[in-house]
């Protein structure tokens, strides 16, 4: 009978065992007082990176401690369920993050594309710019150039110069021009055609007296006039024909000599030009701009 009494009460307080390590907390380790401490740390400094208040560290873990050996299935998935729906923010949180990196840097691309296409073309506006001015300052000296020339031939433009001259002879009584008359004439005639600021002067001298011998003169200056415009095209207007008769020459008076009459039948034609040749060839060298 007292046998199992005993037996009875020893029965008793191993089932009771159980229930009081239950109720009892279990002692936390150093390094539970260090994550919880971690964890009151970071929910007073303030939110995580999710938003959320940390997760909390249960310190009731049951009669078996950390890791109960006969925890069932939904126990460990209802205890990690928490962690796991963290676990998926966090990735979430960073696709988002990742994706307005990649948007901001793809912006930041474009802009930067942008300033460089602009910066260029600024410079393509600023070479166009130069060269418009040099342009400008090229065609400003020309026509200053120009402007001096014009006004230089202006001024001079009723300036005529010898530039060459020719003796025609006759024989007496004759006003026919001899084959090298001819050729004489050809050969100051030719050079002409295509020149600009010039005249013809032609003066007949005869021998003889009063108005005979003029109007012996004038004939054979006419037929010098009318060889230049019929076989070389000479304009009328360019020449200036005048019978001098017998009038003395002008060039022995020039030495200091007496001036003498001529005997026979000349005519002299003289070639003068003003500074109008000058001014058409600067106007053909001129680039057009």
């Amino acid at each position: 009978m007292i046998n199992r009494s005993v037996v009875a009460l020893f029965v008793a307080c191993l089932l009771s065992l159980p229930a009081l390590a239950q109720q009892q907390p279990a002692s936390s380790t150093p390094s539970d007082q260090s994550s919880q401490a971690a964890s009151t740390q970071t929910t007073n400094s303030g939110e995580t990176a999710t938003g959320k208040a940390p997760l909390q560290y249960e310190s009731r873990q049951g009669f078996w401690g950390k890791v109960n050996p006969f925890a069932r299935k939904k126990y460990v998935q209802r205890q990690t369920q928490p962690i796991r729906d963290r676990v998926n923010e966090l990735d979430e949180l960073t696709s988002a993050n990742s994706k307005m990196i990649k948007d901001v840097d793809s912006r930041s691309q474009q802009g930067i594309q942008m300033a460089s296409n602009k910066a260029n073309e600024a410079d393509q506006h600023a070479v166009d710019a130069g060269n418009k001015a040099t342009q400008a300052q090229t065609t400003a000296t020309q026509a200053n150039t120009r402007l001096s020339t014009v006004e230089t031939v202006v001024s001079n433009i009723d300036q005529y110069k010898s530039t060459n001259q020719t003796e025609i002879r006759f024989r007496p009584g004759q006003t026919v021009l001899s084959k090298d008359a001819k050729q004489a004439l050809d050969q100051m005639a030719q050079p002409v055609k295509s020149q600009r600021g010039y005249i013809i002067e032609v003066q007949g001298f005869s021998s003889g007296k009063g108005q005979t011998a003029i109007a012996t003169s004038r004939k054979m200056a006419d037929a010098v006039v009318r060889y230049l415009v019929e076989n070389h095209e000479i304009p009328v207007y360019r020449i200036y024909v005048l019978g001098m008769g017998n009038a003395p020459v002008q060039t022995t008076a020039e030495n200091g000599e007496k001036p003498k009459r001529m005997s026979g039948g000349r005519v002299e034609v003289s070639l003068l030009k003003n500074d109008l040749e000058q001014l058409a060839g600067g106007a053909t060298t001129t680039p057009q701009q």
